[in-house]
Formats: C-alpha cells, structure tokens, sequence
C-alpha cells in the first residue's frame, strides 16, 4: 500500500534552506563585525591597512550574502528559480518531473526542453527533512499544474 500523494500548497509559496541561509547570514554579519572591531582595535595599523581589513571583510560578507541567496518560488503562473547568480521562470507546463534523490545536493527539475535545471533553493545540507517536504510539495505542485509523465521506476525523492 503506497502512501497518499501529499497536497500541494497554497499559492504562492517560497521555498528555501532557511537554517542554512540562517547559519550564513549570521556567520558573515558576525565575521564582518569581528574583523572590522580587530582593524580599529590594533595599534599601529595604517589607515589604508584598516580599509583592507573592512574591505576583505565586506567581501566575504557577500559572497556569503551570495550563498544564501537561492529560493524556488512558485506561483499560479509557474515557478522561479534563483540559484546563486542566475535566475529562470519557468512556466508549470515547462517542469516535467521534480528529483531528489539519495545524494543529490538539491533538487533538479526535468524540463520540456530535455535539460534539468538544479533548484538550489531545496537542498538537504542541514535541513534534510524540510528539503524532502519542500521537494514533495513542489512536485505535487508540479503533478497538478503541469504535464507531468512519470517513467516507471523513477526515484524521486530519499524520503
């Protein structure tokens, strides 16, 4: 006996990895703050010496900043995925099968076109229950609103 199919969302509905965004964005605020205190606290540090400290810490605020930054968000129209410097919107008709499966670092989405596309915004890093609750809801999502086919024997998901 297999287990009901889960109902999808409502609409619209954001997915990411919120304890990994929180882990970054914490660490990079708390990073910045560290290293711009130790630039003004040393003696004997030229001014251009303590510019580079803040600046090198600015810099590794955004590339945490960056990380934090993928999210899927689906709507009645279709979905848009933010990874770490792209964006695509894809139309529901457009996703043809949502995959996570044992190992994945984040869900991949089976398109139309025959390409898959990584949605960084569901991964299983330190939020691995959450992801697989995040990946069934995007492909029930997906299942009603799309023209989902399914080939037998198909992993979708490690839950």
């Amino acid at each position: 006996m297999s287990a009901p199919a889960p109902q999808p969302p409502v609409l619209p509905v954001t997915f990411r990895p919120t304890r990994t965004r929180a882990v970054l964005l914490i660490s990079g605020a708390a990073m910045f703050v560290a290293m711009t205190a130790m630039s003004l606290l040393l003696d004997g540090l030229s001014g251009g010496e303590r510019g580079s400290f803040i600046l090198m810490a600015a810099l590794f605020l955004g590339v945490l900043v960056l990380l934090s930054r993928p999210k899927v968000v689906a709507d009645d129209a279709g979905v848009t995925v933010v990874n770490l410097t792209a964006r695509r919107r894809l139309a529901w008709a457009e996703i043809l099968r949502v995959n996570l499966r044992p190992g994945d670092p984040w869900v991949f989405l089976d398109l139309s076109d025959g390409t898959s596309l990584p949605a960084l915004g569901i991964q299983p890093g330190i939020g691995r229950a959450q992801a697989i609750r995040d990946a069934k809801a995007l492909r029930a999502l997906a299942e009603t609103r799309g023209t989902h086919t399914d080939s037998p024997g198909t992993a979708h998901d490690n839950g």
